[in-house]
């Protein structure tokens, strides 16, 4: 009995050992303000400025969101820096486009690992990471202002590659002929209008695109190319993008990590 016991505290040990740690939800939005956040909208507009009501908490449903209406185009961003975390929040589309959007896919993104200047990537937002939120390409990776990252993919043509587990790493860089685009393996987002959860794991140089539950996208070697010179690219704020479409999103929250889930990760 002492030896069946033995063997399994043994088992449990090695089994809790290979769960991720994952510290504490933090709510990044409590629902009454945008406490915690700044703004920047492309200039003449700037930093903490919104003449527009471009970012707002109203009422949805009976619980409070955050209303992007995408008439300006900038980011809120938080005024934090993180790294090694899981994010996760819900966003619904709006039904409103503006400008050289009005009638087409509704757009938004989420930026992680934002650094350096307001406005560096189309005058609106910083050199980053993006996590495409856009009707039918939710997940696509895009790098912004100098964003760089490894992706398994599979070329469909000059420009354009999908992201498929264990096939050839292709990377992703404004300044090379590939471009700076991949497009996630599979299509996971809701109906227009319908409730949709984002989740996001960064861990090191690694990070996973996650819609609905269904892993979309892992990128590899995450950095930043200046001068034609590549540096890690791990830790930064994040951005809600503002880009000519209304979006909801809320239940936004983040955890510290120390690994990122290996069922997410797939062989190289």
């Amino acid at each position: 009995m002492l030896c069946r016991m033995s063997f399994l505290l043994i088992v449990a040990v090695i089994g809790f050992a290979a769960v991720p740690r994952e510290e504490k939800w933090v709510s990044l939005f409590d629902g009454k303000d945008l406490k915690g956040w700044d703004t920047y909208l492309q200039m003449p507009i700037g930093l903490n400025k919104d003449p527009h009501g471009v970012f707002s908490v109203v009422k949805d449903g009976g619980e409070n969101v955050i209303r992007v209406s995408g008439e300006d185009i900038g980011a809120l961003t938080t005024k934090q820096e993180y790294t090694n975390y899981h994010l996760q929040l819900q966003f619904r589309w709006g039904q409103q486009t503006w400008g050289p959007k009005k009638g087409k896919k509704k757009d938004s993104g989420l930026l992680y690992h934002s650094v350096g200047p307001n406005g560096a990537d189309w005058g609106a937002w910083m050199r980053s990471q993006e996590m495409q939120i856009q009707e039918g390409d939710c997940g696509d990776y895009w790098g912004c202002a100098g964003g760089v990252a490894s992706v398994p993919a599979v070329k469909k043509s000059d420009s354009e590659y999908v992201y498929r587990a264990g096939a050839d790493l292709y990377t992703f860089r404004a300044d090379d002929k590939i471009g700076r685009h991949c497009i996630k393996g599979v299509d996971a987002e809701k109906v227009s209008g319908e409730w949709n959860t984002v989740d996001l794991y960064c861990h090191g140089d690694t990070s996973v695109h996650v819609i609905n539950g269904k892993v979309v996208m892992v990128l590899y070697h995450l950095g930043q190319v200046e001068g034609g010179q590549v540096s890690p690219l791990v830790k930064g704020k994040i951005q809600l993008q503002s880009e000519g479409a209304e979006v909801f999103y809320k239940q936004v929250k983040i955890q510290s990590i120390d690994r990122i889930p290996a069922g997410m990760l797939k062989p190289l």
